[in-house]
């Protein structure tokens, strides 16, 4: 007699109902709350950091647009809103580290970016975002993990300008940190997204 070989479970049941498929995901299975309830829940730097909560890719994903806006305050809403999903993906596969993120190499990558392209196209971004907005963004995620390295997560100052960009001046002296309570960071989430949604949605008009 042969074996029944059964092909592993490649999808997710959300709290939405919805079930997403890792291998092929769907845009029309992507819920923004399923998104905010999942990074409201994911810590940033293995949790290993100070306060009384984690500092989560929800709290990261907040920071990271805000600091876009404060960096580049004519950069378009639409592109705002990517920067607020720019690790949307996380909801789904969690945060790894950067230095795990080398060692596993391409195939996460890959299973990242088919994530954030069902992400992009189910809130109406283009799959790819124009070089110039993408660089901007991550530049905004490098500013973002100096603040985090430095005030959370216990780097100095020498660690930290060694891998992270330094803020300028003007930036530095208008951040502080302090990690959200989970249903506090998942509501300010989904308020920041409501609000771009609807500037992405004036401009279409």
């Amino acid at each position: 007699m042969t074996k029944d070989i059964q092909t592993p479970r490649a999808w997710q049941r959300m709290l939405s109902g919805r079930r997403l498929d890792l291998l092929d995901p769907s845009p029309l299975d992507v819920e923004i709350e399923d998104i905010a309830h999942g990074l409201s829940r994911v810590a940033r730097w293995n949790g290993q950091t100070h306060g009384a909560y984690p500092f989560s890719v929800a709290d990261h994903s907040l920071l990271v647009e805000r600091l876009l806006r404060l960096s580049t305050p004519k950069i378009s809403p639409r592109w705002q809103l990517a920067a607020l999903l720019h690790d949307a993906p996380e909801y789904v596969i969690g945060d790894l580290i950067s230095p795990f993120k080398a060692m596993v190499g391409g195939d996460y990558k890959e299973l990242e970016h088919r994530l954030l392209a069902a992400i992009h196209l189910r809130f109406g971004l283009p799959v790819d975002v124009p070089q110039t907005a993408a660089k901007a963004i991550k530049r905004a995620d490098q500013t973002a993990a100096w603040f985090e390295a430095t005030q959370l997560a216990g780097f100095t100052l020498q660690e930290a300008q060694q891998f992270f960009s330094q803020p300028r001046l003007i930036i530095h002296e208008s951040i502080d940190l302090t990690p959200l309570p989970p249903d506090e960071a998942k509501r300010k989430f989904l308020d920041r997204f409501a609000e771009l949604e609807q500037h992405v949605n004036n401009q279409v008009q």
